[in-house]
């Protein structure tokens, strides 16, 4: 007998074994087999999901540098805060447009409250604007579901507060 899988989430026996067919992002299928129908449809432990990790909120554009090679400067007091890395992949929500844009993370100077966007995203902003910086992270299933994402809400000098 040849066995068949359907795409869908779902736990079914073909030949004798179940399956788990799970969907990501990307349209792309994986397919895991279980020891039992209530084991594979409650073990959600192989799968990974994306959620938001951490976030900067509303701090201002100090520096739009057009001629520069893309990416976003943050003061490193801020990222050390936020939980960010250099180069790190972020989400930019402008809070005055409503532009939404994706860049990476340049270490900054420690101190300065510098929030620069750079390069092509530089037309996105005007010095002044304010904006959001989100990143988020690929984690366990589970894990996921206890994770406390890092939110630091800094002064209208992009600077710690306390």
């Amino acid at each position: 007998m040849r066995c068949r899988l359907r795409r869908g989430g779902k736990a079914y026996r073909q030949c004798g074994a179940e399956f788990l067919v799970i969907q990501n992002f990307e349209g792309v299928s994986n397919v895991r087999m279980c020891r039992t129908e209530e084991k594979c449809i409650n073990d959600y432990h192989f799968m990974n999901v994306q959620i938001f990790k951490s976030k900067i909120h509303r701090v201002k554009i100090t520096q739009a540098e057009l001629h520069y090679v893309g990416s976003i400067t943050i003061d490193e007091d801020l990222m050390d805060a936020a939980n960010l890395i250099e180069n790190e992949k972020v989400q930019i929500v402008n809070i005055n447009n409503g532009e939404r844009l994706e860049t990476y993370v340049i270490k900054g100077e420690r101190g300065t409250g510098m929030i620069c966007m750079n390069g092509p995203a530089a037309r996105k902003v005007q010095v002044g604007d304010v904006i959001i910086i989100i990143s988020y992270a690929t984690m366990d299933f589970e894990k996921a579901k206890s994770f406390k994402p890092t939110v630091i809400f800094p002064d209208e000098h992009n600077r710690l507060i306390g």
